[in-house]
């Protein structure tokens, strides 16, 4: 089987799958697409994937998009029986809801926040935007600070598809510019446990750009 990721390794969630198929030493093959190299309004592309976003996993025939539903594809193929993914319905709910928490509560604000800061020279950001996304981000990463109090990874005392989640953003947060970032020791010490893992360090904790 030909296993392929499409999408630019400076993407975010290309490298929450990326993470995950290294974690499981999974072989794949990535293919550069998205941003600075275009081809996602491609009708080949467009076929496989019609948001034209990134990623989109390949295997085969086989083709799927959005960056946690890849996760739970993999998992659930892959590594059934693990923490990752376990098989008992409320274990895999809580880890389920928190992934989904990402995407709905996190995403949009951290998206603000990093554009704004990495991506627009100082005297063309939207502040009013920018501050809102701060304040916005700063909640739901709040939220996480607060679960990690009672246990040292996201959904629990075990690493999980919770982590892979966040875990591609928080680098991108504890470490940009962000003004009147809160004091968030439970997350700070959840990333220095993220920063154990080899392929974390490799694949997220690289230049924020």
């Amino acid at each position: 089987m030909r296993r392929i990721v499409w999408g630019r390794a400076t993407s975010s969630n290309v490298r929450k799958v990326v993470w995950l198929l290294d974690e499981l030493s999974l072989p794949y093959e990535r293919i550069d697409v998205g941003g600075e190299f275009g081809k996602t309004d491609t009708a080949e592309y467009r076929a496989m994937n019609p948001t034209g976003l990134v990623p989109t996993l390949q295997e085969d025939d086989f083709t799927l998009f959005e960056s946690n539903a890849i996760l739970r594809y993999i998992s659930h193929v892959y590594a059934p029986h693990t923490p990752m993914w376990p098989q008992d319905p409320r274990t895999r709910a809580n880890i389920d809801h928190w992934m989904d928490l990402q995407q709905t509560v996190l995403n949009r604000p951290q998206a603000v926040v990093f554009l704004g800061l990495t991506r627009t020279p100082p005297e063309k950001r939207d502040m009013a935007a920018l501050n809102q996304g701060i304040a916005e981000a700063a909640r739901a990463w709040g939220i996480v600070d607060a679960a990690l109090e009672k246990h040292p990874y996201i959904a629990g005392a075990e690493f999980s598809l919770a982590d892979i989640a966040f875990g591609v953003h928080v680098h991108r947060w504890l470490n940009m510019k962000v003004e009147g970032r809160p004091d968030v020791p439970h997350l700070s010490a959840w990333y220095q446990r993220l920063l154990q893992r080899p392929v974390y360090v490799t694949r997220c904790a690289g230049p924020i750009v």
